[in-house]
């Protein structure tokens, strides 16, 4: 729940008012039916509030994930700026060390996952061989 996005967590309670099942029981296995529970909100909202490393995780997860839907380098570079900017030298430094792939994706929406792949499948193929 804590890494769910606004609007899964809007989804899940409105969900949870309607009686959504999300688990079907089964009596062969001694397992009973479950109801999507509510609170999603609420809960995160608590966590948020009493936890400052938390809040600022959200709030940059946030922004890396408008960084990356920008098309512009320019208001994406502002965002990153702003997440540098944070308390937390770990943040800094993760995006510092990720600059170039940002900007690069911001620029030209290329993704490495298919040489990922290739390369995940070469290697599967020299341990079978």
């Amino acid at each position: 729940m804590l890494k769910s996005c606004a609007d899964t967590r809007k989804r899940k309670d409105c969900d949870a008012r309607a009686g959504k099942v999300v688990s079907r029981g089964s009596a062969l296995f001694g397992k009973q039916e479950a109801l999507q529970k509510g609170g999603a909100r609420k809960c995160y909202e608590e966590l948020i509030s009493q936890n400052e490393l938390l809040a600022t995780c959200d709030i940059v997860d946030e922004m890396l994930a408008q960084a990356y839907s920008c098309t512009d380098a320019d208001a994406m570079e502002r965002i990153v700026d702003t997440c540098r900017g944070t308390k937390d030298r770990h943040f800094a430094r993760l995006v510092e060390s990720h600059m170039d792939g940002i900007i690069a994706h911001a620029r030209h929406h290329i993704s490495s996952g298919r040489v990922e792949v290739t390369n995940c499948m070469i290697k599967t193929l020299r341990r079978a061989g």
